[in-house]
């Protein structure tokens, strides 16, 4: 027998949710994954790269040339310059990119502040290093940091605060005021901050999106995680990469190396010429708008009410008035009865809420989210 190091973890929602879909032959927009195809010029660059031999270990830091591609990706966006030999590693996704970042830098009894509802890996990651959570709850209905509070939490054992925009799982955004107040809590202070911009490019609205590496002060003491899955639609590639400091990075590539040690080559190799065409990234966000935009307007042939989204997979709905139960109880009847699979929003908490909401995920062909909606006309 052994002692389990995550006591309170078992069957995620995730895995009961894809369980009952199945079970119910329910269209499933639970989880977050395209159920479209991904980029055929993408797809033919990994086959060529393949074939011309890119198929042995990599560099452990990643591919040489996509680094500098991301390089100039970075200068390009966010008018950052990033050493592509120091500041930048490949890691194979970014959920691994914020559990290597939270190794190097977390020691027994430090504090990491974390937003509720948060995505489901970074309390887990906390505690196995033997840190501790402070949650604090965005405000709810527009999911917002109430900075107040969050400076009211810091004491001598903070080490670092989590922050995540686009956001998963609500699609709030930070903002320029945001960003402001996240300078005046860690000024004068030794807090890391580790920032999961996975959701970078799926932005909306004329929002810009508040990257971290558009701030070097804050770059100094931060660690920014991104998925190549997640904006190019190949989410079983399991690719990210993180961006730090000099400093910073050298000891997280101290944990990577004896880890990961080194990714997919010829994913890599492909990645790097597709990056080449700006394009290919800056189209990402009007694309998934348009299938917002186009949910949103087939779902207001129903009786569920959205919440404002502004960016990643995801749309929050209501169902206030049409059930007084919980989160988890009104979705698996959403699944039995109805036949349309989503995640309760209060699984992104520690603790129990219920504000009657439910996440689905929009990034789906139109033949889906139509079949979808007609069958939620009928709640």
């Amino acid at each position: 027998m052994i002692q389990s190091k995550l006591p309170n973890v078992g069957t995620t929602i995730f895995t009961t949710m894809s369980v009952a879909a199945a079970q119910h032959k329910a269209i499933n927009l639970g989880q977050g994954f395209p159920d479209f195809p991904m980029s055929e010029e993408l797809v033919a660059l990994v086959n060529e790269a393949m074939r011309t031999g890119h198929n042995q270990y990599t560099h452990m830091n990643g591919y040489v040339p996509l680094r500098e591609a991301l390089a100039e990706k970075t200068e390009y966006l966010y008018k950052a310059k990033i050493n592509p030999d120091t500041q930048i590693t490949v890691t194979p996704g970014g959920t691994y990119a914020l559990y290597t970042a939270l190794t190097t830098i977390l020691q027994p009894n430090d504090e990491v502040i974390v937003f509720e509802p948060a995505y489901d890996c970074y309390i887990p990651a906390i505690e196995l290093n033997g840190a501790k959570a402070v949650s604090l709850q965005l405000t709810f209905p527009d999911y917002k940091i109430d900075w107040a509070e969050v400076k009211k939490s810091v004491t001598e054992k903070t080490r670092a605060i989590m922050i995540n925009s686009p956001h998963n799982p609500t699609g709030s955004v930070l903002t320029e005021e945001d960003i402001a107040q996240l300078r005046e809590v860690v000024k004068d202070t030794n807090i890391i901050i580790i920032s999961d911009e996975v959701y970078e490019h799926l932005i909306f609205d004329g929002y810009e999106h508040q990257s971290i590496l558009k701030y070097p002060d804050l770059l100094k003491r931060s660690f920014v995680s991104f998925s190549f899955g997640k904006v190019y639609h190949c989410t079983g590639w399991k690719l990210g990469y993180s961006i730090s400091s000099e400093y910073l990075m050298n000891e997280f590539r101290k944990i990577h190396q004896f880890n990961a040690f080194s990714c997919d080559t010829p994913k890599q190799v492909a990645l790097s010429n597709f990056l080449k065409k700006r394009e290919n990234y800056l189209e990402l966000g009007s694309f998934l708008q348009a299938k917002r935009n186009y949910f949103q307007q087939g779902m207001s042939q129903t009786k569920l009410k959205p919440l404002p989204t502004h960016g990643s997979y995801f749309q929050i709905y209501s169902y206030e008035g049409l059930s007084g139960g919980n989160e988890k109880d009104f979705a698996l009847h959403l699944t039995k009865e109805f036949g349309v699979a989503t995640i309760p929003v209060s699984a992104f908490y520690q603790q129990d809420v219920n504000n009657k909401v439910l996440r689905f995920c929009f990034c789906k062909k139109e033949e889906t989210l139509d079949a979808a909606i007609e069958r939620l006309t009928k709640l």
